[in-house]
C-alpha cells in the first residue's frame, strides 16, 4: 500500500478497452500523459507493482464559466470575492493503459489480465525502477543499477521527468543484431541522436565495429572522440575513425555481378544479354580476380565472331559505362580490412558520387562483407570474424520502395537474416512511405521523432508494431531532439529526450541570413563591369595596334 503523501490518483473504474482504466486525480498532482503510473495488486498470491502509461487526461470539474467571463479580472481573485476554494475545485479525470508487472524470470512485463478495482491508489513509477524495467537490459532485478550494466547505450531521460532523472539505457546488442530504424522530420535531431548511438557504441565498453555510410558528409566531427577522455579506456584503448573519402572508394569490376552490369549499361538488347551473361561467367570461372573491360571484351571476341554486330554494341556500352567510370577499376578495391575492425569507426563520404555510383558501390561492398561474415559463423576462412554494424544515413536511397536501387536486394537478405551472422544494419531517414517496407519492418528497434507527413505517419504504424497508437499518436507534437523509443531494445515503448552529444554536431542548418549578408557585402566589394578599366596614368595614346 502506496503511503498517502505519494498518491497521485484513485481508480474509478474500467476504461474502453480491455487494458485500460481511468482514475481521477486532483489539479495539483499534474500528470502528463505519457507518465508511468504504479499500483500494488495480487496475482497468484502474491503482491506486484503494476505498471500503467497515462494515455489521455481531461478536466472534469474546473472554474465556473462565470468565473472567466471578465478578461480584466482573474478567476482565483473572482473566487476569492465571492469566497469559493479554488484549491480543490479542479479535478482531471485521465486513462492509463497497463503495461504489466516486472516479472524478474521472463525479464519482461507480464500482464496480469485484470484491471485494478476502483479506490485503488495510484503512485508515480519510481525512477530508478523505470530505468530498470523499461528498457530491455534482462535485469533479475526492478531495481537495478543500470550505469553498472556494460553494452548499453544512453540515450536521454524521460521526457515526463526533470532532465537526467530517470536516464533510459538501452541494451546496443538488441538493435545492433536486430538491426534499428530512426525516422524523423528534417531538422528534427535523427542525425544528432544517431551520433549519439554511435559515440555510446565506440565507448571502452563496447568498442563496436561500426561502418556509416555518409551520402552527404555529415559525420565529419565524430574524429573529434580520438584523444576525448570519455571514450578512452583503462587499458588504453580509444576509438578510431577513420574517413574513405570518394577517391579511395573503388569497386574491383570482377565483383560486379551480372546483374549489377545489365543494371549499368545503357537498354541492352535480349541479343546483347545473351552474349554478356556467357562472357561474364566465363570471366568468372577464371583463376584470376583482377581482368578489365579489355579482358572481357576479348572473351566475348573468342566466344563469337569477331565482326558480331551485338558484341560490338556491347564493346561500346561498356566502354563508355565502366571503363570510364572512376568508381570501377580492373585491379582496385575497397580493402575490408581497413574498413572494419572493433573499435573502428569508418565513415564512407559519398558526398561527390552521384546517386547510382552511391548504391552500386553499396552493393558491392555489402555483398562482400556479408559473405566474409558467412565464413566466418561456418568456421571458413574470413576476413571479418567479428559482428559489424552498418548505418545509413538516408536509408530510402538505397532500400527504395520502389525498388529501383541495386542495394535493395541484399539490404532486404541482411535486415531478414543478418541476426544469425552477426551483421546488424540501421536505417536513418526522414522519409519512412519511401523505405522499402520489408526492410523496415525488419528494424526490430525503432527510434521515431517529429513526424508530421500523414504518408509517413502510416508507414510507421503499418511497420513499427512496438509501437501503440496511443504513443505514435505523439509523433506530431515532439520537438527536435524528443523521440520514442520502441520495438526489441524496450520492454515497452517511452518518450525520451535524448541526451546531449560529446562531439559537435556535422549537420547543422545553415544560416542562410548571414550568408546572404555576406555574399551581398562581398558582391558589393567587387568591382562592376562598367566601372572604367585602369590603364594607369598618362593620356591616350589613341587605338593601339596589336601587331
Amino acid at each position: 500500500m502506496p503511503r498517502k503523501q505519494s498518491v497521485v490518483g484513485t481508480v474509478a473504474g474500467p476504461g474502453e478497452d480491455p487494458n485500460e482504466f481511468v482514475f481521477v486525480t486532483p489539479a495539483d498532482k499534474s500528470i502528463k500523459t505519457g507518465e508511468f503510473i504504479t499500483y500494488t495488486v495480487s496475482v497468484d498470491g502474491e503482491n506486484r507493482s503494476v505498471f500503467a502509461r497515462v494515455t489521455n487526461r481531461e478536466l472534469i470539474r474546473g472554474l465556473p464559466d462565470g468565473f472567466l467571463a471578465d478578461p480584466e479580472v482573474g478567476p482565483d481573485t473572482v473566487a476569492a470575492t465571492l469566497g469559493v476554494q479554488t484549491d480543490d475545485t479542479e479535478l482531471y479525470r485521465l486513462r492509463a493503459t497497463v503495461i504489466g508487472y516486472y516479472d524478474t524470470d521472463m525479464t519482461t512485463f507480464a500482464n496480469p489480465r485484470q484491471l485494478p478495482s476502483p479506490g485503488t491508489p495510484l503512485s508515480i513509477a519510481p525512477d530508478q525502477q523505470l530505468e530498470t524495467v523499461l528498457p530491455n537490459l534482462g535485469c533479475e532485478t526492478d531495481r537495478a543499477d543500470v550505469t553498472e550494466l556494460d553494452g548499453t547505450a544512453y540515450l536521454g531521460w524521460l521526457l515526463n521527468r526533470s532532465p537526467e532523472a530517470t536516464n533510459i539505457h538501452v541494451p546496443i546488442k538488441e538493435f545492433a543484431s536486430t538491426h534499428l530504424a530512426i525516422l524523423a522530420s528534417t531538422g528534427s535531431g535523427k542525425s544528432y541522436t544517431a551520433s549519439v548511438l554511435i559515440e555510446e557504441m565506440m565507448r571502452p565498453s563496447s568498442r563496436a565495429s561500426l561502418l556509416v555510410f555518409d551520402p552527404h558528409g555529415e559525420y565529419d566531427t565524430l574524429a573529434e572522440m580520438q584523444g576525448d577522455e570519455a571514450f578512452q579506456g583503462e587499458d588504453g584503448y580509444e576509438p578510431e575513425v577513420v574517413y574513405y573519402d570518394p577517391e579511395r572508394l573503388r569497386v574491383r569490376i570482377s565483383e560486379l555481378d551480372i546483374g549489377d552490369v545489365m543494371a549499368v549499361l545503357d537498354n541492352p538488347s535480349n541479343r546483347m544479354q545473351e552474349r554478356l551473361s556467357t562472357a561474364w561467367r566465363a570471366m568468372q570461372r577464371q583463376e584470376s580476380r583482377t581482368w578489365g573491360v579489355d579482358e572481357l571484351i576479348a572473351e566475348m571476341h573468342r566466344i563469337y565472331d569477331d565482326d558480331d554486330a551485338s558484341v560490338g554494341a556491347l564493346e561500346w556500352r561498356l566502354r563508355r559505362s565502366i571503363e570510364r567510370n572512376d568508381l570501377f577499376h580492373p585491379e582496385d578495391n575497397v580493402p575490408l580490412d581497413e574498413i572494419v575492425d572493433p573499435g573502428q569507426c569508418t565513415v564512407l563520404q559519398m558526398d561527390t558520387l552521384d546517386r547510382w555510383n552511391q548504391q552500386l558501390i553499396t552493393t558491392v561492398l555489402l555483398r562482400r562483407m556479408y559473405r566474409e561474415r558467412l565464413d566466418a559463423v561456418r568456421d571458413r576462412d574470413s576476413q571479418i570474424e567479428h559482428p559489424i554494424f552498418a548505418l545509413f544515413e538516408e536509408g530510402h536511397r538505397f532500400a527504395p520502395a520502389s525498388g529501383d536501387a541495386p542495394s535493395l536486394d541484399i539490404m532486404r537478405t541482411i535486415t531478414s537474416e543478418g541476426r544469425k551472422f552477426g551483421f546488424g544494419l540501421g536505417i536513418i531517414s526522414q522519409r519512412p512511405s519511401k523505405i522499402d517496407q520489408d526492410v523496415l519492418s525488419q528494424c526490430g528497434t525503432q527510434i521515431s521523432m517529429q513526424i508530421k507527413n500523414p504518408n509517413d505517419q502510416d508507414a510507421i504504424k503499418n511497420s513499427v508494431e512496438a509501437a501503440g497508437e496511443d504513443v505514435l499518436r505523439e509523433l506530431p507534437g515532439l520537438t527536435p531532439g524528443q523521440a520514442v523509443v520502441s520495438g526489441d531494445a524496450m520492454n515497452t515503448p517511452a518518450l525520451i529526450q535524448v541526451r546531449r552529444r560529446h562531439t559537435s554536431h556535422g549537420a547543422e542548418s545553415q544560416d542562410v541570413i548571414n550568408a546572404w549578408r555576406e555574399a551581398y557585402d562581398q558582391r558589393q566589394r567587387e568591382p562592376t563591369h562598367s566601372e572604367s578599366a585602369d590603364f594607369g596614368e598618362g593620356d591616350s595614346t589613341g587605338v593601339q595596334s596589336l601587331d
